[in-house]
Formats: C-alpha cells, sequence, structure tokens
C-alpha cells in the first residue's frame, strides 16, 4: 500500500476536555444549527402532512343533513352516555347519566315544538328513539 491510496475516512476526537473554550463554543452552535435545521425539517414536514390531511378530509363527501339523521345524531350521544353503545372515538364503555337526561329533556322539546310538522316516518322514528331513550334512562336509574 502506498502513501497516496486514501482510506477515506477521518477520526475526529470528539472528547472535549482538550479543546479551548473557543471550539468549546464553536462545537456547540454547530450542535445548536444542527437541531434548528432539524426542528425546521420536521415543522415543515408536519405542515404537508396536516395539509394533505385536510386535503383528504375535504374530497370526501358528507352525506346530507336531514332531520331524521339529526335526531339519529343526538340519540346516538345519549345512548354512548348510557353506556348502550361504546364511544366511538375511544372505544370505551362509559356513562354519564346526568348528560343523558338533558339530551332526552331536549329531545323532549324538539318533539313537542316539530309535532305536526314532520312527516310520518319521521315521526315515527323520533317517538321511537325518545320512547326507546327514556326508557333506557329509566332502567339505568332505578
Amino acid at each position: 500500500m502506498g502513501e497516496d491510496e486514501d482510506k477515506g475516512y477521518t477520526v475526529e476526537d470528539r472528547r472535549y476536555l482538550h479543546l479551548s473554550e473557543e471550539e468549546k463554543a464553536k462545537l456547540q452552535e454547530k450542535a445548536a444549527a444542527k437541531e434548528a435545521a432539524a426542528e425546521t425539517a420536521f415543522q415543515e414536514a408536519s405542515q404537508k402532512a396536516a395539509a394533505e390531511a385536510d386535503k383528504k378530509a375535504q374530497e370526501i363527501p358528507f352525506p346530507g343533513v336531514t332531520f331524521s339523521s339529526f335526531i339519529f345524531s343526538l340519540s346516538s350521544a345519549a345512548f354512548v352516555s348510557l353506556g348502550a353503545i361504546p364511544d366511538p372515538n375511544t372505544g370505551k364503555v362509559e356513562k354519564n347519566l346526568p348528560l343523558v337526561k338533558q339530551t332526552i329533556d331536549l329531545l323532549g322539546l324538539l318533539r313537542d315544538k316539530t309535532r305536526n310538522n314532520l312527516t310520518q316516518e319521521e315521526e315515527t322514528l323520533f317517538d321511537h328513539l325518545l320512547y326507546d331513550l327514556r326508557m333506557s334512562y329509566v332502567r339505568e336509574v332505578g
């Protein structure tokens, strides 16, 4: 092996004991710059991922809102609070009886205010959901 052959690597002593204060400060500045660059790259990647997620969410068409879907949504939330079905976000079954009572009262108020202004199907759905919620609540409370 001749002297003109290059190994392609260098050995650098990373122990700071022998460095002067200036050299230590330069190394700290380099490390801070690398950290800042990594943070910037992370933030840019996060922003890009969030933008892509927003774009995908906007592409998903939502079904039209109807009165039936509205009351069904309210009653489903009440059944989750009753512990009859697991929370779709957490998968846990938790009870919140005051919230159930408030939702039943709200649905009762809506039922009174919309009487004779709904289609037969809407009235039937509303009456059945309200009855089921009230009976489930009574069973739960005791």
